[in-house]
């Protein structure tokens, strides 16, 4: 439903929840499910217990590291679209005036939808590695280092085969360069409900379980993290 409040969440390993953004149904289509998130939504962002950001942390201490949910709001207009087939979201982010800025691919498992009737959400899995695309569709790769640096410690990290995630994004390459949806200025002009609140708190229940099992080949989950 139009305007519906959504949660989108993602996780690390396991059940280790690494973000979650809370949203509304901007619209769903053929090409998936696009969810609006406004300056100042409520956000969750994992860090240490000792305060230490995400990244902050070396990536081979994380699993034994003990963590916390901060509290936050997003910054910044951003519409997320989920589409229907492949490993990946896309991000598309606007200037306070409502001017369309850039895309951001963030690549990821195939986003898992929920629903118990108080709530609903999608779940998935980020993939580190990223791709930022300007109006023109000038591009470049993002966290490059991070992805090679995370999958040097595959007893702590989530992405079993790398190979897939980087095909992925180049096939996505081809579709920025070639300006084919959905990097064709579909949803750039999008202008959400002025009569949509900003959900400044998180609703109950946006931190239930994951919906769904570690993908098969995914190797099982650091007691550390349960």
């Amino acid at each position: 439903m139009i305007g519906q409040l959504m949660v989108r969440r993602q996780f690390h390993r396991g059940d280790l929840l690494g973000r979650a953004w809370i949203g509304r149904v901007a619209r769903e289509d053929e090409h998936g499910l696009w969810l609006w998130v406004a300056t100042g939504s409520a956000f969750r962002d994992a860090g240490a217990a000792d305060g230490r950001l995400f990244r902050e942390v070396p990536f081979g201490e994380w699993g034994r590291t003990a963590k916390v949910m901060r509290e936050l709001h997003w910054s910044g207009q951003m519409l997320m679209l989920h589409p229907s087939t492949g490993s990946y979201s896309l991000w598309f982010f606007f200037a306070p005036d409502g001017t369309f800025r850039e895309w951001y691919v963030n690549l990821e498992e195939p986003a898992v939808r929920w629903d118990d009737a108080e709530l609903s959400g999608l779940d998935t899995v980020d993939q580190d590695l990223d791709i930022v695309v300007a109006p023109e569709r000038s591009w470049r790769w993002k966290d490059e280092a991070e992805f090679a640096e995370h999958l040097e410690h595959p007893e702590v990290y989530w992405v079993p085969d790398p190979e897939v995630v980087r095909a992925e994004g180049e096939r996505l390459v081809k579709l920025i360069e070639a300006g084919d949806f959905p990097f064709d200025g579909t949803g750039t002009d999008f202008r959400p409900d002025p009569g949509w609140s900003v959900p400044t708190v998180m609703p109950a229940g946006w931190d239930r379980p994951r919906a769904w099992s570690p993908p098969t080949g995914a190797a099982p989950a650091a007691e550390e993290e349960r």
